[in-house]
């Protein structure tokens, strides 16, 4: 059989193979190995792996001898804010010395400082800087990426940003999904008036944002969108949130959400009421909702980038979630503030140093699981027969040295949709 483009003699062909859902329990500990491994791709498809020596019969318009290296998924970060205006440098350096997240947010910093960046900012501006963006994080392996709104806090900065991740959808080869996070903070002309602020982001903001998505190339291409609410104390409480969240529902978004990053407002509960397709953060969700969170379809997120950025020692409990039977799924959280990280290897390499993931859970919870996290878990995420063609060789004989080792890059070649693109 003739194909476009073989790849063989992998030291291990990595497939992260769970068809139809995400993986929980044992199976995240399987990653789908097989020695010597070969693929075969034809129309950006996946069309058969197995060893190399059962598809020796395959012919290619391309070749690529992976002797010596892994074979993999491209990496899929589920959750994203890199369309922004400005820089947070200052603020770094005010946490160096003392100042908390919230004390800087409290005094005006924090999301609205980049509120009034991002307002100030051209679309064209926003475009660029986000693209180049992006051309890190696919040089680090990230071949999907969800990316969220949220430094608008108005209806046309908004509606500007989801114009920007459109235009970045068409400019690159990465798969870009769309939310709306309009519910990201109270802008500083609604101080005080959150409740007046979310009658905003439900009578107005919503509709618009539904009728952009309708006529958007993602409704084109069959990518979905999402909505999502920051709900945390000082934000949006558990009713608020629960409010945004059920009007984003009954327009036919699909919902996630921000929980329990610094204080546990039972937002766990009130998002898996709802049905939300991910609960992130989850630093200080307690063991009863971890059991809740285990026994539903919602896919737990933490973010360990924040954390470390941060320079906390406590991280959600995400060795608990997994031995509960949660499925898991790891993000960067890329974000001028919390999480200024491009690197999905290097959040692999936190989440098992400090949440105790082997290399093969967190790889998992970085490929298959990540794309359910975004709806996307039946195109992508693993090598799948079938599946589309997202592929990474990654200079290494062993896939746990993309975990053991960090600070660095391994990732020698990008296939995307079967076409080598870095």
């Amino acid at each position: 059989m003739h194909v476009d483009l073989l790849i063989k003699n992998a030291a291990q062909l990595i497939t992260c193979a769970s068809p139809g859902k995400p993986k929980r329990g044992t199976a995240m500990k399987d990653v789908g190995l097989i020695t010597n491994g070969a693929i075969a791709i034809t129309d950006g498809q996946i069309v058969a792996l197995s060893t190399t020596d059962e598809l020796k019969a395959y012919t290619a318009r391309e070749t690529i001898d992976a002797a010596n290296k892994v074979v993999c998924p491209g990496f899929v970060d589920c959750h994203t804010h890199i369309a922004f205006g400005g820089n947070r440098l200052d603020e770094f350096e005010m946490r160096i010395q003392g100042a908390t997240y919230m004390e800087i947010m409290n005094a005006g910093g924090g999301i609205m400082s980049t509120v009034r960046a991002t307002r100030a900012a051209s679309k064209q501006q926003l475009i660029d800087e986000a693209a180049a963006r992006l051309d890190i994080m696919l040089a680090l392996g990230t071949t999907t990426v969800e990316v969220k709104t949220g430094y608008g806090l108005d209806t046309a900065t908004e509606l500007k940003l989801l114009q920007v991740i459109e235009a970045l959808a068409s400019i690159r080869t990465l798969d870009i999904v769309p939310t709306f996070l309009g519910a990201h903070a109270v802008p500083a002309e609604y101080k005080d008036r959150a409740d007046a602020y979310l009658d905003l982001v439900s009578q107005e903001m919503l509709p618009t944002v539904k009728d952009w998505y309708t006529a958007s190339l993602f409704a084109e291409r069959n990518i979905p969108l999402f909505a999502d609410v920051f709900c945390e104390a000082n934000v949006f409480d558990r009713e608020q949130s629960r409010r945004v969240l059920q009007v984003a529902k009954d327009y036919g978004m699909g919902i996630k959400a921000h929980v329990d990053e610094f204080k546990s407002l039972n937002g766990v509960t009130m998002a898996l009421e709802l049905g939300t397709i991910s609960v992130d953060h989850l630093d200080v969700t307690g063991m009863d909702e971890i059991t809740a969170l285990a026994s539903s379809d919602t896919i737990a997120v933490p973010l360990p980038a924040v954390n470390f950025n941060l320079g906390s020692t406590h991280f959600a409990n995400a060795r608990a979630m997994l031995d509960s039977g949660a499925a898991l799924a790891l993000a960067t959280d890329m974000n001028p503030g919390s999480a200024p990280c491009y690197s999905m290897p290097f959040i692999m390499a936190i989440a098992s140093r400090y949440q105790r993931l082997t290399p093969a859970e967190a790889l998992n919870a970085s490929t298959i699981n990540a794309a359910h996290a975004i709806g996307l878990g039946d195109r992508i995420g693993s090598l799948e027969v079938g599946k589309q063609a997202d592929v990474l060789i990654i200079n290494a004989p062993d896939y746990r040295e993309i975990v053991y080792e960090f600070g660095g890059n391994r990732v020698e070649q990008v296939i995307k949709k079967g076409q080598i693109v870095l």
